[in-house]
């Protein structure tokens, strides 16, 4: 796509605003969706298909003749250059009749990576919005409203969840900027079971904060793990003690309650930092006393996701703990195959919400946008909408290519026989395929364990896939139904200027807080003090354009 002129608005406050973002990235987009493998998805008969059937998209309205899209995507597309990509991108474009550019940014970081991209002004036609950055668009002329094209759509036909769609309207005028096709997802609280039996713990007597954390403080002074020491062990890790993107607390929920440590909406409409608040001052100083009495492992301030989760089911439990919260659905399945690996104990309980949170988080769903030319005719974005999200969602060969990927290459229905580990006897398994059965293959990168998904969680789809392939497994279907019934969704994100701006300053502030708070066991109203001292200007500013 040809770079184009954009309003002053654009280029003096939102370009400028993104590419300054501070910070560093945390992971828990690519998390929620499934970076490791995962368990297959059960077999079944596959209905016959011509899989090398072709449906390209139409010309749009006004015979608008699409050739090519450029397209930018974040690490949650599982088929990597290194992982079949090529093949994803052969098979996308023989199925739809149009060329596509794939440029896969590095989901770290991947909001200052887009405020980069926009600044240098050589826009994709279609790309992942992060949904908390979306609104901070809508102002400029970049985003293609998608209303009638979406309202047309003819997978709204096989629409299983309209309302994540309906969210993103914008409020008064009801337009529409974005497309998401899966709903968020979120954490739920995993507890090792097996810790659980050697200390007597029953899940159902975990039910206020007082039973959580004195299973946590059992789990650290005792010996859960069965090695004979006692105090070698924590009762909690997490990825940081909070997040610098929505919704933050959702690591270590127990402690947050009904904090929410963000700028946020009150029920009168008005905005507020809710990191000032006597709620995130409490949940603060509860935090203080786990991690003075070791309940809360010493790693976690600093811990990416991949080291905390990695530590949890490490194939040494001394040192490791018997809580862990993190992505439902999938990941219940990710997480058993990874204590399966190590050799460790797999049985994990899904600890319902305690009484003081109530119900876990769902998270703001990544959202996909077109962008506008500027040129006042809407045939070339109709004609990438029809040629990608109509595709996307058609319930058969392209949204399969989204969901598992390339066929014959991360999964099949062909007959074929395949062994994973077939060096280690103990973790050897053999597997056995008749002709029109789906199952996954192995992975390209890893061939000891079956590819999982491509971009789409199966489970967290806004339409039905209808060519029936891919049950997934029962682990995963347990997770999405006990999140999905224990979950509310997240607050509004904040769309400011200044926020945009100075979210990373603000993000440093609250971490200069919580370890002073938190590790250093210091005063709370005297680092809030420090923190107000520090941002209170920048806070007044953003609470000032979000209010005004």
């Amino acid at each position: 796509m040809k770079k184009k002129l954009v309003s002053m608005l654009l280029t003096a406050a939102m370009v400028a605003s993104l590419a300054a973002c501070g910070g560093e990235s945390a992971e828990p987009a690519a998390d929620s969706g499934n970076s490791e493998t995962a368990a297959p998805a059960e077999t079944q008969e596959a209905p016959a298909q011509d899989s090398a059937a072709e449906t390209p998209a139409a010309p749009a309205e006004g015979g608008y003749k699409l050739e090519k899209i450029n397209m930018v995507v974040d690490g949650n597309l599982s088929a990597t250059l290194d992982n079949g990509q090529a093949d994803f991108e052969k098979q996308w474009e023989e199925a739809v009749g149009v060329d596509i550019q794939i440029q896969q940014l590095d989901h770290s970081g991947y909001t200052d990576a887009v405020g980069r991209l926009f600044a240098s002004g050589d826009y994709p036609d279609v790309m992942i919005m992060p949904a908390d950055i979306l609104g901070q668009y809508l102002p400029t002329v970049l985003l293609w409203d998608i209303t009638e094209a979406y309202d047309n759509a003819d997978f709204q036909n096989r629409m299983l969840l309209p309302a994540i769609n309906e969210a993103l309207r914008v409020k008064g005028s009801g337009r529409l900027y974005g497309f998401s096709p899966t709903y968020g997802n979120g954490c739920v609280t995993y507890v090792k079971k097996a810790w659980m039996d050697a200390l007597g713990i029953n899940v159902d007597d975990i039910k206020t904060y007082d039973d959580y954390y004195t299973m946590l403080k059992r789990f650290h002074e005792e010996d859960p793990d069965g090695n004979g020491i006692n105090g070698d062990t924590y009762g909690v890790v997490a990825a940081g003690f909070i997040g610098n993107e929505a919704p933050y607390i959702n690591y270590l929920p127990e402690f947050w309650q009904d904090a929410y440590p963000a700028l946020i909406q009150g029920s009168d409409g008005i905005w507020y930092d809710g990191f000032q608040t006597e709620e995130t001052k409490a949940a603060l100083l509860r935090l203080q006393k786990a991690y003075a009495e070791g309940l809360i492992d010493p790693e976690t301030l600093t811990a990416s996701t991949k080291i905390a989760r990695e530590k949890w089911y490490s194939n040494d439990q001394k040192g490791s703990c018997g809580v862990f919260t993190y992505w439902a659905g999938r990941w219940y399945q990710t997480l058993t195959n990874n204590f399966v690996k190590n050799d460790v104990d797999p049985e994990l309980v899904q600890l319902p919400p305690i009484e003081e949170v109530g119900a876990y988080i769902n998270r703001e769903a990544p959202v996909w946008v077109i962008i506008d030319d500027g040129d006042g005719d809407n045939a070339r974005e109709q004609a990438i909408f029809d040629a990608f999200f109509e595709t996307m969602m058609d319930g058969d060969v392209v949204q399969t290519l989204w969901t598992y990927g390339a066929e014959d290459v991360h999964w099949s229905i062909h007959a074929e026989e395949f062994v994973t580990n077939p060096d280690d006897p103990e973790k050897r398994k053999e597997y056995s395929y008749e002709e029109g059965v789906f199952h996954l293959k192995p992975s390209i990168t890893d061939p000891n364990s079956l590819w999982a998904k491509n971009l789409f969680d199966p489970n967290l789809v806004v339409c039905e896939l209808t060519n029936g392939y891919g049950d997934p497994s029962d682990l995963l279907v347990t997770g999405s139904k006990f999140f999905s019934e224990h979950s509310k969704d997240a607050p509004m994100s904040p769309v400011s200027e200044t926020y945009t701006n100075e979210s990373g300053t603000i993000y440093d502030a609250k971490l200069a807080v919580i370890t002073s708070v938190v590790i250093d066991g210091g005063d709370v109203d005297a680092a809030m003090q420090t923190y107000v001292s520090t941002v209170g200007s920048i806070i007044d500013q953003c609470l000032s354009e979000l209010n005004g």
